[in-house]
């Protein structure tokens, strides 16, 4: 900054300032460069007389880099005033403000001048409306401006604009189907910022086989691999279940960031290995790297899911000496994992003496240990709090109350709680993702549909009676209808995630492993079920659901029945 107010100064003294070509680099690198000052280079704008479209230009773009949009268009507005034409260098600083900000009223303005002036058609103006609109979740009208444009006017920045609008809004499905009609096209080569949106949707679906497919075009198409994206497969591995490739990864990079850590601390967590999440976080301050609050609730759900309590108070204490105030969120962790050993009463106490109060999220983690645990009692009073707390939204609070109610065979009560429902209940129907050659297929509980096509209905008999020489016996406590126990038995054996394994049997080679994803907990007896198959089919199943992985292999399952 130093050598720039020297060369301010000689400019200065030589009466050069005047020259748009010296003027224009002051500009330039006082409000573009790392060490440069937006306050500096407005006070060399402000000598110029008759400043240029391209001084205007870099002066938006230098507070568009600050992230300040308002000023930005302080000196779009001067522009205008002055009767200097904007061009299309711009509109896409203005719109990229728009999109980090997510300000879509000014963006919409900005799309009505850029009709006025003429510059709908100009690529580079096309690209950001997209992605601005994208930004701001307007996907329609982001698909709108893709559309109209000429197929071959669609530059690799196009794509990325559509693509990342996609991902903006969760739309993980359609993103893959847009990178499919890209990558088909000849003249594509990789581009690092769709690959990142396509690694995104691909831990979204699980879709490993597809995540790995871009691994390998990433290593073909990109010289090396920066840390970002390095992270980003880390976090594919880790979440679609395939924990030794994300330890491969991690152990490879050669730069690691406060993120790369963190992700591997919350994916040894969601695997349920707490030691090796402990040693991770360990590594991570022998490096240098302060955890954050973040950080903490990943090593805490790691003993949670580890039952590694102590470990767990102990790193709550040390958070609070590293001068991080304690969240609803980590205490909720300490809750989860008091809940799961069974400490349903002590859990209790806990909250009662947290500095704030509980949330439902936290009552109805204690909730969910007394029926698991069947402690009937303390249910209750869980039940009541979380009455007392959202008296509008009471369903879902009954509904949990008849399961610990059915779990306890009392039925004349889960009757008195059905009734109890302000509105007629909207059961959430479990269901279960599993990939095959490359595309996600979805099977629903009890669905009919699917167990009488593909070969499922001969499967799941099949299995079935595998299972039974086995000795299996179905857990008809899990069904929490009172109704006889032939139809109990037929509703668990339709469960989605058998659905799934069914059809992944049929569909996949013996070598290869079957991947599900689950939107609920699994139950007691999907588990029981799935590591008889494993070891019958000898096939190795990872399981993702609600709360963690599953990984079963030879009558195994890597939770070591704690979950």
């Amino acid at each position: 900054m130093e050598d720039l107010k020297q060369s301010h100064s000689l400019i200065l003294k030589l009466g050069l300032l005047s020259s748009s070509f010296c003027a224009s680099n002051l500009i330039s690198i006082s409000a573009l460069s790392h060490f440069g000052s937006m306050d500096y280079a407005c006070s060399i704008f402000h000598q110029i007389d008759f400043p240029n479209s391209f001084q205007f230009n870099t002066m938006i773009r230098g507070h568009i880099k600050d992230t300040n949009l308002d000023e930005a268009i302080i000196f779009y507005n001067r522009m205008l005033e002055m009767g200097i034409h904007p061009n299309n260098f711009t509109y896409p600083s203005l719109l990229k403000g728009c999109s980090y900000l997510q300000r879509l009223e000014e963006g919409m303005q900005l799309h009505g001048h850029v009709f006025k002036i003429g510059l709908q058609d100009d690529i580079f103006v096309q690209n950001s409306l997209i992605n601005m609109y994208g930004k701001c979740r307007e996907i329609t009208k982001s698909c709108t401006l893709f559309n109209q444009m000429d197929d071959l006017d669609k530059s690799s920045a196009t794509w990325s604009a559509i693509i990342g609008a996609h991902v903006s809004k969760e739309m993980w499905g359609e993103c893959l189907d847009m990178f499919r009609e890209l990558s088909s096209r000849k003249d594509w080569r990789g581009e690092e910022s769709v690959l990142v949106s396509v690694l995104s949707s691909c831990i979204n679906l699980n879709a490993l086989d597809l995540g790995r497919s871009t691994h390998g075009f990433l290593i073909r198409n990109l010289s090396g691999l920066n840390v970002i994206i390095e992270t980003t497969l880390l976090d594919l591995y880790l979440k679609c279940g395939s924990l030794e490739t994300g330890l491969s990864i991690f152990e490879r990079m050669k730069v690691k960031n406060e993120w790369s850590y963190s992700v591997m601390i919350s994916g040894l967590a969601f695997h349920g290995y707490g030691i090796e999440a402990l040693t991770v976080f360990s590594e991570m301050r022998e490096k240098g790297f302060e955890p954050d609050g973040v950080v903490y609730i990943s090593v805490l759900t790691a003993c949670s899911h580890a039952g590694l309590l102590k470990d767990g108070f102990t790193l709550f204490e040390k958070m609070k000496e590293d001068k991080i105030e304690p969240t609803i969120e980590h205490y909720g962790c300490l809750v989860d994992a008091m809940g799961k050993m069974g400490k349903v009463t002590e859990a209790f106490e806990f909250i009662k003496k947290m500095p704030m109060e509980a949330n439902e999220v936290v009552w109805y983690s204690l909730l969910g240990a007394c029926w698991v645990h069947k402690d009937l009692e303390l249910g209750e009073k869980v039940a009541k709090k979380l009455l007392e707390l959202n008296p509008q939204q009471t369903n879902g609070v009954y509904a949990m109350l008849s399961n610990i109610y059915a779990k306890s065979q009392r039925w004349e009560l889960v009757s008195l709680t059905r009734r109890a429902l302000v509105n007629p209940l909207v059961k959430t129907h479990g269901f279960s993702f599993v990939e095959v050659k490359r595309k996600v297929y979805k099977f629903v509980s009890n669905d009919t549909l699917w167990a009488k096509c593909e070969g499922v209905s001969d499967m799941l008999y099949q299995m079935q009676w595998q299972l039974r020489f086995e000795g299996y016996l179905p857990d008809l406590s899990e069904i929490f209808l009172d109704v006889d126990e032939d139809e109990k038995r037929e509703r668990l054996s339709r469960h989605s995630q058998k659905l799934a394994i069914a059809f992944g049997l049929i569909h996949t080679s013996k070598s290869s492993s079957i991947r599900i994803v689950r939107n609920m907990r699994m139950c007691k007896d999907c588990h029981v079920y799935t590591k008889m198959i494993s070891l019958i089919y000898e096939r190795r199943i990872v399981v993702r659901d609600r709360n963690r992985f599953h990984c079963f292999e030879n009558g195994v399952c890597s939770c070591k029945d704690y979950w």
